[in-house]
């Protein structure tokens, strides 16, 4: 290892991490606070418990850091397959907590392997994609690392955890930017629109309407080239009006009843402020009452009345909003949006695939959880569980990401180019 690696650490991110986490922890003690003193150490309350993963995170920064590169490229699959393992002994060994067995219980603290089966699952993609002495293109490679991503993704909403297992998803990003062909990408996004416009609209009119712009899509096709076979477009006719006239089975049969709900009030299909839309309509409200530099610190009337449920988790921004205001919530999204563009343009400077896909993978995910939980939090997505990377509450999760954080950091310093 080089001596001179502290000097090529990257600061900036570095920083831009120490404040998110910081924001968080004053954030999470101000959910939890009441008259009585909080003890910051005391593990009996969730900022004590908060603030001693922090310190065993930070803990780990050094070893991460001074690890050789290499034996994250050598340990990827025995990892992989631990972390298979651990979600599979949810099964047997797991705790339910909020109706999903995703917890170890152990002592008095929870530990979620799929928080840490992200990482590992990065680091199987980086390395598979590091390997192929072919194109992404090709149909082994392409399905190796379909099956990588897909089997966490099932095991984790057996469990059933639709949110964590949603984030996974993210790493198709990273395989577009390796060369997947896009093709692929419309296909995915083509299938998410029928979802949507099949709930809202008779899957009749939303076949047609796909027919139409299939048909339309072939003629321009072949206007510019002079052979273009009719079998792809055809089969994707086809495929288009039997996932039409499919969506209402899947949702129904395979989505849960609150997941279904959720969905309905995001769409405008129902309207329950006292229901299952409470979360989100107290949601809107906290965030809305903050104005431009909000109520101030342990101020918050609607974050001291827990008119907001899972507040110091999943709904962490809205006590950052309603007591920080525009000022606040707007500086968490640039933090957040400068760490994300930080990763992935020094992503792009590293000459070796392995740290460069890794780089692009941490940042997908960071992005997804970022994008989903504020997304959520205001009312825009449906709400599915999905905590806010260095601020929510949740052990697992702070570690787990602190770890991924610190592996892209390790790869940084010891840029090759």
């Amino acid at each position: 290892m080089n001596n001179n690696l502290i000097f090529r650490l990257d600061g900036i991110s570095l920083i831009i991490y120490l404040a998110l986490v910081c924001i968080g922890l004053i954030n999470i003690y101000s959910t939890g606070y009441s008259e009585e003193l909080i003890v910051l150490w005391n593990l009996e309350n969730p900022i004590g418990k908060q603030f001693w993963f922090f310190v065993v995170s930070l803990c780990l920064l050094p070893l991460v850091l001074f690890i050789k590169p290499n034996f994250f490229d050598h340990l990827s699959y025995p990892f992989y397959g631990i972390s298979i393992l651990s979600l599979i002994g949810l099964f047997v060994f797991g705790q339910t907590i909020s109706g999903a067995t995703s917890w170890y219980l152990l002592g008095g603290f929870s530990l979620q392997p799929a928080e840490f089966t992200k990482i590992t699952t990065i680091l199987v993609v980086a390395l598979t994609l590091s390997n192929i002495q072919s194109d992404i293109k090709s149909r082994q490679t392409l399905l190796k690392l379909i099956l990588f991503i897909s089997l966490p993704i099932v095991l984790i909403i057996l469990q059933p955890d639709a949110g964590s297992a949603l984030v996974f998803l993210g790493l198709f990003f990273v395989l577009l930017r390796e060369g997947l062909d896009l093709r692929i990408f419309y296909l995915g996004l083509g299938m998410i629109s029928i979802f949507i416009f099949t709930l809202l609209f008779d899957p009749l009119w939303v076949s047609i309407c796909c027919l139409v712009l299939i048909l339309i899509s072939y003629g321009i096709i072949k206007n510019n080239q002079q052979r273009t076979s009719k079998t792809p477009f055809i089969a994707l006719m086809g495929l288009c009006v039997l996932f039409s006239y499919s969506v209402n089975f899947i949702f129904h049969s395979v989505f849960e009843q609150r997941h279904r709900d959720r969905f309905n009030i995001i769409l405008g299909l129902e309207t329950d402020k006292r229901g299952i839309g409470y979360n989100i309509n107290q949601s809107k409200i906290a965030i809305g009452s903050g104005g431009f530099s909000g109520k101030g610190f342990l101020n918050g009337t609607q974050t001291k009345g827990g008119f907001v449920p899972e507040q110091h988790t999943d709904y962490i921004f809205t006590t950052i909003s309603e007591e920080w205001g525009f000022l606040g919530s707007s500086s968490v999204v640039l933090l957040f949006t400068a760490l994300i563009c930080r990763v992935l343009i020094r992503a792009e400077r590293h000459s070796t695939t392995f740290p460069r896909v890794y780089s692009y993978g941490f940042a997908s995910m960071l992005f997804v959880h970022f994008f989903v939980n504020i997304g959520m939090t205001l009312g825009l997505v449906p709400t599915v569980g999905i905590p806010l990377p260095f601020v929510s509450y949740g052990g697992s999760s702070l570690l787990a990401f602190s770890l991924m954080f610190f592996i892209y950091l390790n790869f940084d310093a010891n840029r090759l180019s």
